[in-house]
């Protein structure tokens, strides 16, 4: 673009942001000159890594969010002849995987994922404070008294994670008797990036690009093979398109490549998608 004397007159503003597995607390910190850039801008252009998918480039137009819970379930405890009496119910890891199971079976939804990660109970259990270990003790002849279970959901939309949430809400309420439940939701979760009319244009915009290169048309990708990233930071103030960077394989692994024959192909497509972005004036949301 220099060479080309494209850059004089663009506005290109470039946010560098740190590993999205470990961004940083508080996120609203973290994350706070990233969402400034974005109600400033027309466009948001991701250069994370271009996805290939059965031999063809995709464009993404959306990317799914990021929720973490963990669900607390107390019963009453004692010897295990017992259980099940009206006096001393089912036990909390009974109740755990109750209400898990009605999760699995109440929440499916289209564009939702959901997961337990981790998952423990009995005499005594707790979290570390990380939440990613819990260490448990019991004997097979005591009523659990503590049951813990962390996981994940994933969403395309806010209103989605919003509806999500209550429901999982309601379903904890709704525990057996001589038991308790709660279930609370992590701080700094990664929104969604919604598959909105403005990111279709951009995607349509380079493959406009893609023409005058010679290059196939680039399909938008399903949102379900992306994960969460830190353009949907942005989503709500600005239009935006992901996978601009290089082409990669394993990622997030040892053995993890890079296509080297990508770069041209995607810096090519950058810098006309940026000189002609320029030259228009796009209405940001």
């Amino acid at each position: 673009m220099q060479a080309a004397g494209t850059l004089k007159d663009a506005n290109i503003e470039i946010v560098m942001t740190g590993d999205e597995e470990d961004s940083g607390e508080p996120i609203e910190l973290a994350r706070a000159d990233l969402i400034a850039a974005g109600k400033r801008a027309d466009a948001a252009l991701d250069f994370e890594g271009l996805v290939v998918d059965e031999g063809k480039d995709m464009g993404t137009i959306a990317r799914r969010s990021s929720n973490s819970w963990r669900l607390e379930v107390i019963g009453k405890t004692g010897h295990s002849s017992l259980i099940f009496n009206e006096t001393y119910g089912d036990g909390a890891i009974n109740e755990l995987a109750r209400i898990i199971h009605r999760f699995r079976t109440e929440l499916p939804e289209q564009n939702l994922t959901f997961n337990v990660g981790l998952v423990a109970g009995g005499q005594e259990a707790a979290l570390d404070p990380d939440g990613i270990r819990i260490s448990a003790k019991g004997k097979t002849n005591i009523i659990p008294g503590i049951a813990l279970a962390r996981g994940d959901f994933r969403t395309l939309s806010e209103e989605q994670s919003a509806r999500v949430r209550a429901k999982m809400t309601a379903i904890v309420a709704e525990h057996a008797p001589l038991t308790s439940a709660k279930i609370s939701f992590d701080p700094g979760a990664y929104p969604a990036m919604a598959p909105t009319d403005g990111n279709k244009a951009l995607l349509a915009a380079l493959n406009g690009v893609n023409r005058d290169l010679g290059l196939a048309e680039m399909a938008p990708l399903d949102p379900l093979k992306r994960g969460a990233g830190d353009i949907s930071f942005v989503a709500s103030d600005v239009d935006g398109l992901v996978g601009l960077g290089t082409s990669s394989r394993g990622d997030h692994a040892p053995g993890e490549t890079v296509d080297l024959d990508s770069i041209k192909r995607q810096a090519k497509r950058s810098a006309i998608l940026m000189t002609r972005l320029s030259k228009e004036k796009l209405s940001a949301k």
